[in-house]
C-alpha cells in the first residue's frame, strides 16, 4: 500500500522517497528500521512523529547517549539457528544497541552475503550447535565460508561470540567454539570473551550482551549512559507469558495414536491456552516443562536418606525438597560438569573419572546413566541434600512441533508425543515428558508451556508455491498444522505429503485427517511407507526415489521442500534421496545437484526441522 501525502505527515518529497524504499526492504531492514525509530522516540518521547526537526538524526541520538556528534558506531549481529533461540537472543542484541545509540545490522548467516565481512569493524556472532557438534542449517554456509581460502583477513574486527549448546552432549558448544577459534585465527580481535549457554540460557546470554554492551562504548570512548530500555523485539506475540513465565495449560485431550497391538505408542494432547494471549504459527514448537517420575524421585530420597519436607534452594527461593526434585531439577541425564561438581563429595574414585585423561571413560559411564545411578555406583550416600542439588542442571523444557493451526483453533495447541521405555544398566528408565503424558497426565490437569517461534521453518508467503512434506513418526505433527493453515486460509498451492512408520495398521498416525484432507483437495498426493510391512524394510527415502521426476517437476514449478523427524538416520537419507533425484532429474554431476540444494536452501526452499 503507497503513502499519500494527504493522509500522512510527510510532504510530496518525503512521500515519493518513502514509496522508493519501504518496498525494498527485507524482514531484517524492517526490524532494524523499528529499532532505530523506537530509540529517536525513547530519546525524544515528548514529540510526535511529524514535528521532529531534521536535526535529529542518528548522529545527534548518539551524541545524545554519551558521544560526540558523529556517525554511529555500526554493529553486525549475525545468527545461526536452529530452533530459534539464537535468532531471539539476536533479535534482542539489535534491538539494545539500537537503543543505545549503535547502529546494528541483523542478519541470519544464511542470508549475509560473505564478501561485506572485510568491511565490518564490529561482528557480534550468536550460533547454538545442533547435535554431534554441527552447525545449524541456516550457519552451515558462512561457516563453510570462515574455514575456507576465501576467508578474508579480519584484522580490523572487533566481535564476540555467544554460543548456544546443551551440555547432556558431548561437543558442547562446537559450532560456538569453532566460530569463536576461526574469527581469532583471521586476524580479528575479541571485544568480548565467549559465553558459552547451556539450555537454560537467560543469565549467561544477559551477561555477554551486558559485557559486549560495556566493551563497544569503552572502545567508542562513551560515558556510562543513562538507563535506556531497549526496545522489545518484533515479537509474533503479546502475550505476557513465556519460556521464564510458563502458562499453566488445561489438559483437553490426551489420546493414543497408534493401535491395539503396536508396539509404540504415540500421545496426542490437546491443551487449552485460552486466555493465554499466545499466537503461533505453523512450525512453531510447544516448550512443556516436565516433571520428574515419582519412582525415580522417591528412589533418590530413599537412597540418600533424605527428608522429603527439607527445604533447599531453587534459584532465588526455597521449596520442599520432593516438590524441587520433581519439578524443578534435572535427574535423568548425567553431563561432565554435574559429575566433576560431584566428585567432590567422592572418596571412591569418581575424581579419577574426572581426570583430563580419563575423558572417553567419563562419557561412556554417563551414557545411559542419571543421577541415581552416580549416587549408587560412587557411594555418595549422606551427602546433605541443601549440597547435592547445587549440582544439578535445572530441569530444561522439551519442545514439541504444534501440530494445529492458529487460525483453526486460536485457543488450544495439539502435539504429539513418542513415549520413552527402555531397560539399562539394570533399570528400567522413563522419558520425563513423555511417560508423565502417557501414564499420569489427565484430562482437567495442567502443564506449565510456553511458544517457542522458529523462523527457520516457515511455509511460503506465496499460498500458491506448492509443498512437499517429509515426516515419519511424530516428524509429521507440523504438517498437519501446515495442511490446517493452507485449508483455513483458502491457500490454493498444491501440498503432497510423504508419512513413514512402522505397520499400516497400528501406526498410521492422523490418518482420518490425511483421508479429510484428500477428500476435500487440501492435500493434492499421500505417499506412505511401512517399514514392517514388508519384507525388505521400506522408508521415506526410498518413496522419494520411486516418485522423482514428479517431484523434480515439483522443484521445478517453484515447490519448497520440509523434512522434520530424526536427525541421525532419516535426515540424512532423504537428502541424499533428494541429491539423487536432483542429480539423475537435472541431468546433474554430483557436484551441481549439491550446489541445486544449496540453492534452494539460500531461497528457503529446502527447510529441515530435525532432532
Amino acid at each position: 500500500m503507497a503513502l499519500k501525502s494527504n493522509n500522512s505527515p510527510f510532504d510530496e518529497t518525503q512521500v515519493e522517497l518513502l514509496n522508493q524504499v519501504l518496498p525494498t526492504l527485507t524482514p531484517d531492514q524492517t526490524t532494524w528500521l523499528n529499532g532505530y525509530l523506537s530509540a529517536l522516540s525513547v530519546l525524544q518521547p515528548e514529540i510526535e512523529v511529524a514535528e521532529v526537526p531534521p536535526t535529529v538524526n542518528a548522529k545527534n541520538a548518539y551524541a545524545m547517549l554519551g558521544g560526540a556528534a558523529q556517525d554511529p558506531v555500526i554493529v553486525t549481529v549475525l545468527y545461526g539457528s536452529q530452533t530459534g533461540n539464537s535468532q531471539g537472543l539476536a533479535k534482542e542484541m539489535a534491538n539494545r544497541l539500537e537503543a543505545n545509540g549503535f547502529q546494528a545490522t541483523l542478519s541470519s548467516m544464511s542470508d549475509y552475503k560473505p564478501r561485506h565481512l572485510k568491511t565490518v569493524k564490529n561482528l557480534l556472532v550468536v550460533v547454538s550447535t545442533h547435535g554431534e557438534g554441527i552447525p545449524p542449517d541456516n550457519a552451515l554456509s558462512f561457516h563453510e565460508f570462515l574455514y575456507g581460502k576465501r576467508a578474508p583477513n579480519l584484522d580490523e574486527v572487533h566481535y564476540s561470540v555467544l554460543a548456544l549448546g546443551d551440555r547432556s552432549y558431548d561437543l558442547f558448544c562446537q559450532t560456538g567454539r569453532e566460530f569463536d577459534q576461526q574469527l581469532s585465527e583471521l586476524g580479528g580481535q575479541r571485544l568480548f570473551e565467549r559465553v558459552e549457554c547451556d539450555v537454560d540460557f537467560d543469565a549467561d546470554a544477559e551477561r555477554w550482551m551486558q559485557g559486549v554492551m560495556d566493551s563497544l562504548r569503552e572502545q567508542a570512548g562513551l560515558a556510562a549512559p543513562a538507563v535506556v530500555e531497549a526496545p522489545a523485539a518484533a515479537p509474533i506475540v503479546t502475550s505476557t507469558y513465556s519460556r521464564s513465565n510458563p502458562f499453566r495449560a488445561e489438559i483437553l485431550e490426551n489420546i493414543n495414536l497408534n493401535g491395539q497391538g503396536s508396539d509404540k505408542e504415540t500421545r496426542h494432547l490437546e491443551l487449552s491456552v485460552k486466555g493465554a494471549e499466545f499466537e503461533f504459527k505453523p512450525g512453531d514448537s510447544l516448550g512443556i516443562y516436565p516433571e520428574n517420575h515419582p519412582e525415580l524421585v522417591n528412589a533418590l530420597i530413599e537412597e540418600m536418606d533424605w527428608n522429603t519436607d527439607e527445604l533447599v534452594k531453587v534459584g532465588n527461593t526455597e521449596k520442599p525438597l520432593n516438590e524441587a526434585l520433581t519439578r524443578n531439577f534435572e535427574l535423568t541425564v548425567l553431563t561432565k560438569p554435574l559429575i566433576r561438581q560431584a566428585a567432590d563429595f567422592s572418596q571412591n574414585g569418581l575424581k579419577t573419572l574426572t581426570e583430563p585423561d580419563k575423558d572417553s571413560e567419563l562419557k561412556t559411564y554417563a551414557h545411559g546413566r542419571d543421577v541415581l545411578d552416580l549416587v549408587r555406583d560412587y557411594k555418595l550416600q549422606g551427602v546433605p541434600a541443601k549440597e547435592f542439588v547445587n549440582v544439578f542442571r535445572k530441569m530444561p523444557p522439551r519442545l514439541y512441533s504444534i501440530a494445529n493451526s492458529f487460525q483453526a483453533t486460536p485457543d488450544e495447541v495439539h502435539v504429539a508425543i513418542a513415549a520413552v521405555r527402555y531397560e539399562t544398566h539394570g533399570r528400567n528408565r522413563f522419558g520425563v515428558c513423555s511417560i508423565q503424558s502417557a501414564e499420569r497426565l489427565k484430562l482437567g490437569d495442567t502443564l506449565p508451556v510456553f511458544i517457542q517461534h522458529n523462523e527457520n521453518f516457515r511455509m511460503p508467503d506465496d499460498p500458491d508455491a506448492p509443498m512437499i512434506m517429509v515426516g515419519p513418526g511424530t516428524g509429521v505433527a507440523p504438517f498437519r498444522a501446515f495442511l490446517e493453515e493452507r485449508e483455513e486460509t483458502g491457500a490454493t498451492g498444491k501440498n503432497w505429503l510423504f508419512f513413514g512408520d512402522r505397520r499400516f495398521r497400528n501406526d498410521f498416525m492422523y490418518q482420518l485427517d490425511w483421508q479429510r484432507f484428500l477428500k476435500d483437495g487440501v492435500l493434492t498426493n499421500l505417499d506412505v511407507a511401512f517399514s514392517r510391512d514388508t519384507n525388505e524394510k521400506v522408508y521415506v527415502q526410498h518413496k522419494l526415489l520411486e516418485r522423482g521426476e514428479e517431484i523434480f517437476d515439483w522443484l521445478e514449478d517453484g515447490a519448497y521442500f520440509y523434512v522434520c523427524g530424526d536427525e541421525k538416520n532419516m535426515a540424512p537419507g532423504v537428502q541424499a534421496a533428494l541429491e539423487t533425484i536432483i542429480a539423475h532429474e537435472g541431468d546433474m554431476n554430483e557436484d551441481k545437484a549439491k550446489e541445486y540444494l544449496a540453492n534452494l536452501q539460500k531461497e528457503h526452499r529446502y527447510q529441515r526441522d530435525v532432532y
